[in-house]
């Protein structure tokens, strides 16, 4: 939790979050973040906290990461009034893309960002719904930086602590700020 988001606030985002036992496989707890985004006062709270960090941070543009960090940057960029950047799946953008292959438990995969849309001036938030293991969230701040824009920091409703991934973004952030809501 950010020290500018309130206990009420963590709690009203928490008691929204539905664990669902066995998804997508047996033995793991998907959080499921449906219910909080259908509520529109915890939906309201969560996109206040998530812009608060991005003027805080001084970030200039929000990248949201496929597909959840859509759903959560693109109103966090209306009502912080900067503009939103999507990084999707490899071969879902028009046009000249940069690319990053990144790791993943088995195999790898790729993810891709419209350079022009980004410039040297810019600060990047990047925002999605839950960090893991950092992967994703490594590549993105990969690309960032290969557009020649610099990073803000990156923030998180939630992180999977015991998945390690703030020491995996560690290097990747050089310095920048990691904000989760909501810590497990």
């Amino acid at each position: 939790m950010t020290s500018s988001t309130t206990a009420s606030t963590r709690e009203l985002l928490l008691s929204r979050i539905r664990d669902v036992a066995d998804y997508p496989k047996p033995g793991v707890v998907f959080k499921d973040i449906t219910p909080l985004l259908a509520d529109p006062v915890a939906f309201t709270a969560l996109t206040e906290a998530l812009a608060e960090l991005c003027v805080r941070h001084g970030a200039t543009k929000i990248v949201g990461l496929e597909a959840r960090g859509f759903i959560l940057a693109a109103p966090v960029a209306v009502r912080a009034g900067l503009g939103f950047v999507p990084v999707r799946k490899a071969g879902k953008l028009p046009g000249a893309t940069l690319a990053q292959t990144y790791e993943l438990e088995y195999g790898s995969a790729e993810i891709e960002i419209h350079a022009e849309d980004l410039s040297a001036e810019d600060r990047v938030m990047v925002i999605d719904d839950v960090l893991a293991t950092g992967g994703t969230a490594a590549a993105s701040l990969e690309l960032i930086r290969r557009a020649g824009a610099g990073v803000a920091g990156v923030a998180v409703l939630m992180e999977l602590g015991f998945l390690a991934g703030r020491a995996r973004l560690e290097e990747s952030l050089k310095g920048a700020p990691l904000d989760a809501l909501i810590t497990v």
